[in-house]
């Protein structure tokens, strides 16, 4: 992944103002640290520079650019899009937008990335760079894509699997609950069988009832005495003698 960065070359006017010297001295310090991969102090120097003058598009180009370098790039992110909005050259416009992709392309906002690099080209449609980097972020876009569509499968898989072991666990509950309640009707029914077989009680004889049946008795006891004596008195009649 290529990177652009538009170095700035100081000069110094005769009667330029000590404002505008005291910016490109800022933004010339800055560049120096930045040839030397001093980028934290790079990235002093520029937004020193853009202090004192915060209209010119070289303050924050430089500035997303020395940030990039230190892996800044929400940062990043944020000077390259006030340079573009700076930007007055066509040339301007492609190196901030192109720069800008390389920002979003590491931070893996692949679409917005692959959206910066076609704005780029629109201003300078030759740039071998940046068709470069373009292929590799519509080549990471896809693999986002078909990653995202995996996942969505997975998930949705996932999804019905619980659906459907929600379903079997509430099939199951409501089984259990059939077969308890046919258990429970069964033994209801058993109960009322067994009650059914058991023999009634017989009735309580009232205290009257028992005499006159204890009367009753011995009544017969008599007969039946009467009876045996009747039996003892017959005489047995023997055999004569010849």
């Amino acid at each position: 992944m290529k990177s652009k960065f538009i170095s700035v070359l100081l000069f110094f006017i005769l009667f330029a103002s000590p404002r505008a010297q005291s910016y490109f001295e800022s933004i010339n310090d800055g560049v120096k640290k930045y040839s030397s991969k001093d980028y934290s102090k790079a990235e002093d120097n520029f937004k020193k520079g853009i202090t004192i003058d915060s209209s010119k598009f070289s303050g924050d180009f430089d500035l997303g650019t020395a940030q990039y370098k230190q892996n800044k790039l929400k940062e990043a992110e944020a000077s390259f899009e006030k340079a573009i909005s700076k930007a007055k050259t066509k040339d301007e416009l492609a190196g901030a937008y192109h720069n800008l992709g390389n920002t979003l392309l590491k931070s893996n906002k692949y679409e917005e990335s692959v959206d910066a690099y076609k704005k780029s080209l629109r201003s300078n449609p030759a740039d071998k760079d940046t068709k470069y980097n373009l292929s590799v972020a519509l080549e990471k876009l896809k693999q986002q894509q078909n990653q995202q569509k995996k996942n969505d499968k997975d998930n949705k898989n996932d999804k019905d699997k619980k659906d459907d072991k929600k379903k079997d666990d509430k099939d199951k509950k409501d089984k259990d609950k059939q077969d308890k309640d046919k258990k429970q009707d069964q033994d209801k029914n058993k109960d009322d069988k067994d009650k059914k077989k058991q023999p009634k009680p017989e009735p309580k004889m009232s205290k009257q009832q028992a005499e006159q049946m204890l009367n009753v008795l011995k009544d017969n006891e008599k007969d039946i005495q009467k009876k045996l004596r009747k039996r003892a008195a017959v005489k047995i009649k023997t055999e004569k003698d010849w």
